[in-house]
């Protein structure tokens, strides 16, 4: 539980306020009824749409922002020396980390927290689009925007709150949800918890164990074990599952398949994108809304509209025959999902671009991504986005590289440390009926719009 009081409003600066995770929170603050102001480093499309909403962003960081702030929110990547913190603290005013704000945030609502390594992004959007569609109006925060809601973000008038639960930085285990999901449990974030697998997982049992209604993923290793030993609720392909996915149809660009619940047969589910991976966030939403009084008709008609979540297998262009799909899928089993899904198209080659993300999770888990790559024809492999940590000794995109060729020697791969190198490579070499899947978490998804840009000029060019 958080001791941040958020019942009457207050003046609330948010630094930080352009990164995806404090502008939605910035934005329901404001929807709240506080009088909200930010601050960011960058411009950018996500500092326009707060001042968009009426949030006054400052770009730069100077204690000159903090105005008349009885309160300042930050999020986890800004430091203790930020010079507005400094201020902040000499001046007597509470500073508050995301991980308390949002848990502030989310108190006065009955709270569904979908939690896991990955898929919780897409199996909360899915969610907050189905609650929406049954007419029971929730808020949410959510890792990324819902095409069909237009925001990543909202605070509206029903009972519910969907929050995308983060175990980066243990904001999950803050929250109290009344519903509880995870989708998964994955060796990430090691750096958070004493680079022990067992702590992580503890945590989340930990996260399950606080709510009153659990739901795990029967198909995830990880997620079932927690599920089986706190008796939660579980679905998936698995026979066991209580509620059982049957009959999966992954045809691209659309996915289908058949529920039952435990010997009830419920119906067909038909989603416009593609993968086993999201079948299995549609089943976790669907379940989730059932206990917070959706119905299963109500689920099937929101998602037989989900156009998907920025930045998940996402469509970004087509261009001279070749199709480019950019995705954040950063860990083994991200990878590997996008690639299966990728593989139920009709394209002559999938090339795969994969940008590593953080020195530190190479480092712990560069060797896990040995067998990630296998639904690739070819892997180009760029050099590590540092996200803000500082380079380690040794540590490389090679380890990624030695592993997937020490598995698989035959492997058609080619290395390129240099971003700037990627844009090249790939203009000369895609060819017609080529599929370009980016992966990664990184600075990598603005290279198929240049690489589309390029294509178009010689196009135009040729044609003239």
């Amino acid at each position: 539980m958080s001791t941040v009081d958020l019942s009457t409003p207050t003046s609330i600066h948010v630094i930080g306020a352009g990164g995806a995770g404090m502008c939605a929170i910035a934005s329901v603050l404001r929807s709240m009824g506080h009088e909200v102001t930010g601050s960011d480093l960058r411009d950018g499309p996500v500092v326009a749409r707060l001042r968009a909403e009426g949030v006054p962003v400052a770009i730069g960081h100077d204690p000159a922002n903090l105005g008349d702030a009885a309160l300042v929110a930050v999020s986890s990547a800004v430091r203790d020396s930020n010079p507005e913190v400094r201020a902040a603290r000499e001046y007597g005013v509470p500073v508050v980390r995301r991980s308390e704000i949002l848990p502030a945030i989310v108190s006065s609502r009955r709270t569904i927290a979908v939690a896991g390594t990955h898929g919780k992004t897409t199996t909360s959007s899915m969610l907050a689009l189905v609650l929406v569609e049954a007419g029971l109006n929730p808020s949410f925060i959510i890792g990324g925007d819902v095409n069909e809601i237009g925001t990543g973000a909202m605070w509206d008038t029903g009972e519910w709150f969907v929050v995308e639960a983060d175990e980066n930085d243990h904001t999950f285990l803050s929250l109290d949800p009344e519903v509880a999901v995870v989708t998964s449990v994955e060796s990430d974030h090691l750096e958070n918890y004493q680079d022990s697998p067992a702590a992580l997982a503890e945590a989340f049992e930990q996260f399950l164990a606080s709510s009153r209604h659990r739901i795990v993923c029967g198909d995830d290793r990880g997620a079932a074990r927690l599920g089986a030993a706190l008796g939660a609720t579980t679905y998936g392909t698995d026979p066991d599952a209580d509620f059982r996915m049957v009959d999966v149809s992954l045809r691209m660009p659309t996915s289908e398949f058949e529920l039952w619940k435990r010997d009830t047969r419920m119906g067909v589910v038909r989603l416009p994108i593609p993968g086993l991976h999201n079948a299995l966030n549609a089943t976790a939403a669907i379940v989730a809304a059932i206990a917070a009084g959706a119905s299963f008709a109500d689920s099937v008609r929101a998602l037989a509209r989900f156009g998907g979540v920025a930045r998940r297998f996402e469509f970004r262009g087509d261009v001279s025959g070749i199709t480019f799909v950019d995705d954040y899928a950063h860990l083994p089993s991200e990878v590997e999902a996008a690639l299966a899904a990728a593989r139920t198209g009709h394209w002559n080659r999938v090339v795969c671009v994969f940008q590593p993300h953080r020195y530190s999770r190479v480092a712990s888990i560069g060797s896990e991504f040995a067998h990630s790559f296998v639904g690739a024809d070819h892997l180009l492999l760029t050099g590590i986005y540092p996200s803000g940590e500082a380079p380690l000794p040794g540590v490389t995109s090679k380890i990624v590289l030695d592993a997937v060729l020490d598995a698989h020697p035959w492997s058609s791969v080619t290395w390129l440390p240099r971003l700037d190198e990627v844009a090249d490579w790939l203009e000369a070499r895609l060819r017609s009926g080529d599929l370009c899947l980016t992966l990664g978490a990184g600075d990598l998804t603005a290279t198929p719009d240049a690489v589309i840009e390029r294509l178009e000029a010689a196009r135009t060019a040729s044609d003239s």
